[in-house]
C-alpha cells in the first residue's frame, strides 16, 4: 500500500518526545511572557494535539505579532515556488 499524505504523515521521529522528557508539561512553559516583536522558535510538542501547527513550521523562527491568553501569533517567511511570502501563524502555548 502507498504511504499516506495526511497532516501528520512522516512525523514519527519529528514529534517524538526525547529520552527522559516524557510526562507532564512544566508550568514554566505556560507562564512565560511574550511581547510583540520577540523572536521565537517553534517547537511542536507531540503530546498536545490541540493547536498543533503543521510539521513544516517545526524548528522555524519567527517574530511575535499578536499575543492572546492561549496563543501567540508568529510571522515568518515561507518560500512557495519562486516567491517568498509572509505567513501569519497562530500557535497555542504548550
Amino acid at each position: 500500500m502507498p504511504a499516506g499524505h495526511g497532516l501528520r504523515s512522516r512525523t514519527r521521529d519529528l514529534f517524538a518526545r526525547g529520552f527522559r522528557k516524557k510526562g507532564t508539561i512544566h508550568l514554566s512553559t505556560y507562564l512565560r511572557t511574550y511581547h510583540v516583536g520577540d523572536y521565537v522558535d517553534i517547537k511542536v510538542n507531540g503530546a498536545v494535539h490541540k493547536g498543533m501547527p503543521h510539521k513544516f513550521y517545526h524548528g522555524r523562527t519567527g517574530q511575535v505579532w499578536n499575543v492572546t491568553k492561549r496563543a501567540i501569533g508568529v510571522e515568518m517567511n515561507k518560500q512557495e515556488k519562486v516567491c517568498k511570502t509572509s505567513k501569519l501563524l497562530e500557535k497555542w502555548l504548550y
